[in-house]
């Protein structure tokens, strides 16, 4: 069993430079579980823009804190703010803006 207090305020690891920003964001990511193809914990990302692809995997998470704008590569918008629920199935493609510090409870699943 793993037990996280406050996934809110929980101090994550130093932030790196996020791969796929195309602005120069740093993120940051505390896993907290990892098992046959699943893993879960928490990540943070700093205000900007970046691409993602979801490849082989499927995502849930839910935002505890921040706003962001998903734009998938079908041009279906999304907005997110605390307590938005999101489902990225594999193959799903698009862009984030986030537009205040996003902090997010993340489930992966390998497909």
């Amino acid at each position: 069993m793993t037990y996280l207090d406050d996934a809110y305020t929980v101090e994550l690891p130093p932030a790196v430079a996020k791969p796929t920003s195309l602005t120069g964001q740093r993120e940051s990511t505390l896993e907290l579980w990892r098992s046959g193809g699943a893993e879960t914990g928490v990540w943070e990302c700093e205000p900007g823009t970046f691409t993602a692809v979801r490849d082989g995997f499927h995502e849930i998470c839910q935002i505890l804190s921040g706003s962001a704008t998903l734009t998938a590569s079908d041009g279906q918008v999304t907005e997110l703010g605390p307590g938005s629920t999101v489902v990225l199935p594999d193959g799903w493609q698009g862009t984030w803006v986030v537009h205040e510090t996003l902090r997010k409870i993340y489930v992966t699943i390998e497909h």
